[in-house]
């Protein structure tokens, strides 16, 4: 995300304009981001765990992930 994108989505000020930064931001997450994690857990395997390791952090605890 950007830093203009993280300010939109944390304000509450300009419903619009945070609509519109969460719209662009889940695009990335369906597309971009989901052929980026397919290109690492096929080329890269260490640094996609990295990512999981981030990503799922939270979860470990939760469902045993």
């Amino acid at each position: 995300m950007t830093e203009t994108e993280r300010e939109l989505i944390a304000s509450e000020e300009s419903e619009q304009r945070r609509y519109e930064a969460v719209s662009r931001v889940r695009g990335r997450v369906r597309d971009e981001l989901t052929k980026d994690i397919e290109l690492l857990k096929e080329h890269h395997p260490e640094l996609f765990e990295e990512l999981r390791e981030v990503v799922c952090e939270d979860q470990e605890g939760e469902d045993g992930v």
